[in-house]
């Protein structure tokens, strides 16, 4: 475990970081809704893009709880950009958890490398938390398998070189297969026109009798659905930061604002109605705060509570992200509706922590099913 003091360095870094190579090209990136490059630069500069892999295959070897803080902090400027680092961290972790060392050695050092990305593959055009209702196919066939089916809302689509796939083998059963996009038979759709993170390229994908080898299978063919659920309980809390630091970014600039603006011959942060608005913010992002980080905890420990703790830090986090955007927005007054204050933008890219990894009504069923024992 890394101690308290380290962790305090390497947050204040990776803030250093977002603040001078990030922040500059967040508003220019959500606007024109093009990657952002700058940013891939400087987790490139940082070694950030392996942070969650081992040192063996290229990587820095971070526990969970400094991933969590490295997304939080790039996302309180730019939630596109930690939304780009966060989702090879999601799509390898299966495959570093679960597949062999030789497929390992194949997919995992460039994207440690930020050389290329990775792209977590559930969702389809029927949904993404009903499973039993997936439809895509993997057919055993010689020495491989041919997938068939349609992702959708998938993240990173044409920066990323590998995808994995969660597909069908069995009526029952899961296998997690390792796509790469010059694989014949793979192909990608037209590009999402999104309401936030628009810097996130999104598309669907489709797989066509996309033939994949043997080794390109995670770990046990039929054992997929187990390892995907193993990895949304890792990849939650790196949602939960992401929304937990579009709300801190947010409240910054409200405070930031309401500190500096007048009216009535008056700075708006001595109203009193102001002042119980921004406590409500700040109470709510370190309650936010709070419970991710005793998410991290328990999963660290292996805890039997791991999947309904990172259920309640993403639901909590994206509900607070939610609420405290919008109120900045409101402190803003007529400028927080104009693109030329960042609040607005936070306000768009927070909306989609509500819904994706599982929309927040299926995370507090998880919770319920907890608390019941069910």
């Amino acid at each position: 475990m890394i101690d308290e003091h380290t962790l305090e360095e390497f947050r204040q870094q990776v803030r250093r970081m977002a603040e001078e190579k990030i922040k500059p090209h967040a508003a220019a990136v959500d606007d024109d809704a093009r990657f952002p490059t700058e940013a891939v630069e400087a987790f490139r500069s940082m070694g950030l893009n392996g942070l969650p892999f081992p040192e063996s295959l290229g990587g820095g070897d971070g526990d969970l709880l400094s991933q969590v803080i490295a997304v939080e902090e790039i996302a309180r400027v730019c939630g596109s950009s930690a939304l780009v680092m966060l989702i090879p961290w999601a799509a390898l972790t299966p495959l570093v958890w679960f597949g062999s060392d030789e497929l390992k050695r194949e997919i995992v050092p460039p994207v440690a490398a930020g050389e290329v990305g990775a792209s977590f593959c559930l969702t389809e055009p029927g949904g993404g938390s009903d499973l039993p209702g997936l439809k895509t196919r993997a057919t055993r066939v010689a020495d491989g398998w041919l997938l068939k089916g349609q992702k959708r809302f998938i993240s990173n689509v044409g920066w990323s070189a590998w995808y994995a796939i969660l597909a069908k083998v069995t009526e029952k059963a899961y296998g997690v297969f390792m796509v790469h996009r010059d694989d014949p038979g793979f192909s990608i759709g037209r590009h999402e026109r999104k309401m936030g993170v628009r810097g996130s390229p999104m598309a669907d994908i489709f797989l066509d009798d996309c033939f994949v080898p043997d080794s390109r299978v995670v770990g046990d063919p039929e054992k997929g659905y187990h390892y995907m659920m193993e990895t949304l309980t890792y990849t939650r809390p790196l949602v939960s930061a992401q929304a937990l630091g579009l709300a801190q970014g947010a409240l910054d600039e409200a405070v930031n604002y309401t500190s500096t603006r007048t009216q009535f011959n008056s700075k708006v942060s001595r109203f009193q109605m102001v002042r119980g608005m921004v406590a409500d913010m700040t109470i709510a992002v370190e309650a936010a705060r709070a419970l991710l980080y005793r998410a991290v905890s328990v999963a660290g420990a292996n805890d039997s509570r791991s999947r309904s703790f990172a259920s309640m830090a993403k639901t909590f986090c994206s509900d607070t992200a939610m609420s405290v955007t919008t109120d900045a927005v409101q402190l803003h007054g007529g400028y927080g509706y104009t693109k030329d204050y960042p609040v607005e933008r936070m306000m768009r890219d927070a909306k989609v922590s509500q819904i994706w990894e599982g929309t927040n009504q299926i995370q507090r069923l998880l919770v319920a099913k907890h608390a019941f024992q069910d």
